[in-house]
């Protein structure tokens, strides 16, 4: 069994956290003086680690292992949400670490803008040969509007190469991550071995009605636009449990109202909605009711609605070999105290899955906090886990 230094590993995720320090958790946004100086700290950990490491035009780091193969690909990102947790993303990257002190053939990975601050999964899409220069020309940040082009820029990464999967080097990727949920903590485990991550949903809905005053307009003559969207939001919720799975989840995201005054009835109302699960032949059920529902409303509202679909992700399924490999090593290491589950959360691995065999391992996260500063995970569960992703990535490539 590889034998892994979860004290040197502990030391480095606190290491880490110090970088963008906000309370108890983080705060580096993609391509801030913090994230980069988090990329500088880990390109100077993987060399010490005896990995060659790079930086590409996209912002991944990947520290490759100079030994003869079969590699595995380990690794997830390091910028976080803002004013969120230490845990989220890192774990993945320093687990990675100790994977190659332990001395296993790894290459590392720290993906770039997994949490979407200028679009969604850039670095690992870049990786696999999903993301087009004219993409990166359109994008821009969520929160303040700084195009993608500029913030390459600042951060001294315009005009690298970007770096692209190198075929036949990786036997797999692996990626260790908090479970962002309570399955695990309640059902008092330590490990899950992922199945799956979840395909993703999104959907906008727009209602038309007739902006008047909102004193003058009789309850009688109105067409409320806010009013039609609240009433169906309300069937969608009355109606789903009837053809959702376990797992199934369902999110209005957005209501915005036009123009969004007291003394005005809007005229115009747009719900973002999204759906998760991941089972295709459920997500294809609920999909068919939310059509069916949308039909109904149209029957009997004043406001007619539009759904159009804004992105339809489809389900990333672990590779069986990986999640047997991960099984079996938390079986030895943490009898009965693991189970196999899905991720209700989207990951650089569902992109990777694309091109190579995946497969993700959750350890709990306290009262399943995430994307908040007061995440955690306990250190003696941080430290199974690594060791369980050890000892599996050791079954894996049969060493």
């Amino acid at each position: 069994m590889p034998q892994v230094d979860t004290a040197r590993f502990l030391a480095d995720l606190h290491e880490l956290r110090q970088i963008g320090a906000f309370k108890t958790g983080v705060h580096r946004p993609t391509y801030s003086p913090q994230d980069m100086e988090s990329r500088r700290w880990l390109m100077a950990k993987m060399a010490e680690c005896g990995l060659n490491p790079t930086i590409d035009g996209i912002g991944n780091v990947l520290g490759r292992h100079k030994g003869p193969g079969p590699h595995l690909l380990v690794g997830s990102h390091i910028e976080s949400q803002n004013e969120a947790g230490w845990l989220d993303g890192a774990l993945g990257v320093v687990a990675g670490l100790a994977l190659a002190r332990a001395g296993l053939p790894v290459d590392v990975a720290a993906w770039a803008d997994e949490e979407g601050h200028y679009g969604g999964f850039i670095g690992s899409r870049s990786y696999i040969g999903d993301l087009a220069e004219e993409e990166i020309d359109r994008l821009s940040n969520r929160y303040h509007g700084k195009t993608l082009r500029q913030a390459l820029q600042e951060a001294g990464l315009a005009g690298k190469p970007r770096l692209t999967v190198e075929k036949g080097r990786h036997k797999g990727f692996l990626e260790m991550h908090i479970e962002q949920g309570t399955q695990l903590e309640s059902a008092k485990l330590r490990v899950g071995v992922v199945t799956g991550i979840v395909a993703i949903r999104q959907y906008k809905l727009t209602f038309t009605g007739m902006q008047d005053h909102a004193g003058g307009t009789t309850m009688a003559e109105r067409r409320d636009a806010g009013l039609s969207a609240v009433r169906l939001l309300a069937e969608i919720d009355r109606h789903f449990p009837t053809v959702c799975g376990p797992r199934s989840t369902w999110t209005t995201g957005r209501i915005t109202l036009d123009p969004g005054a007291a003394s005005i009835i809007p005229g115009r109302a747009e719900v973002l909605f999204q759906l998760r699960d991941v089972d295709e032949a459920i997500i294809a059920r609920i999909e068919e009711r939310l059509r069916a529902l949308v039909q109904e409303s149209n029957r009997r509202e004043k406001c007619p609605c539009v759904l159009e679909p804004v992105s339809l992700s489809v389900p990333a399924l672990c590779d069986p070999a990986m999640q047997k490999a991960l099984a079996e090593a938390a079986e030895a290491l943490a009898p009965g105290a693991w189970q196999h589950m899905p991720s209700g959360a989207g990951h650089d691995a569902q992109y990777l899955a694309r091109v190579m065999p995946a497969a993700m391992l959750f350890v709990p996260s306290i009262n399943g906090i995430s994307h908040h500063w007061a995440e955690d995970t306990k250190e003696e569960d941080l430290a199974l886990g690594v060791q369980v992703l050890a000892e599996g990535a050791a079954r894996f490539l049969d060493l």
